[in-house]
């Protein structure tokens, strides 16, 4: 009888170990699950690039371009531009997207809200490529030289007009 009783208890203990080890694997495999989904927007997202510079191809070409030097003078803006004076105030993200830096240091705004678009701001300070929320300010200025490309069917960017309410959400936090 007492062998059949340590058998049972022994039995017991048995079970409850592996009841104990099925649900701390249990625990662990959801702690594990719960961080990966938790990490998975940081691991699917490319971190902008500080060091490269985004090479767009106009449609339309002119001689000078926002960037270049003319004697001693830097050319802020060119045919297509709209300016506007900052006064030292900030501009901002019109949406949520991603800046990125030309060739010419002139910060060009993407978003995934209007795909065939991108803005091309010239002349702010503290201008840098990074991911943005709608109403984040990405920079600030004087003079503000602001152009809208729109992606045509071969590749290439035209300027065209800006819409007045890119330009105002652009200037006020939204």
């Amino acid at each position: 009888m007492q062998v059949m009783r340590l058998a049972s208890v022994t039995s017991m203990r048995i079970h409850l170990i592996l009841r104990g080890a099925r649900l701390r694997g249990a625990v662990l495999k959801g702690t594990i699950a719960g961080i990966a989904l938790l990490l998975l927007p940081f691991g699917c997202a490319r971190a902008p690039s500080n060091s490269s510079t985004l090479n767009i191809k106009l449609y339309q070409t002119w001689e000078l371009q926002p960037g270049d030097v003319l004697g001693d003078r830097r050319i802020l803006g060119g045919l297509g531009d709209i300016s506007i004076a900052l006064n030292g105030n900030s501009v901002y993200a019109p949406f949520d997207g991603r800046t990125q830096l030309d060739q010419h240091q002139c910060l060009i705004f993407s978003s995934p809200d209007v795909p065939a678009y991108l803005f091309r701001l010239c002349g702010l300070k503290d201008a840098r490529p990074r991911i943005v929320n709608q109403g984040d300010a990405i920079g600030s200025g004087t003079l503000l030289q602001f152009a809208t490309l729109r992606k045509q069917p071969n590749g290439t960017w035209a300027i065209v007009e800006p819409a007045k309410a890119i330009l105002e959400r652009t200037l006020k936090k939204s």
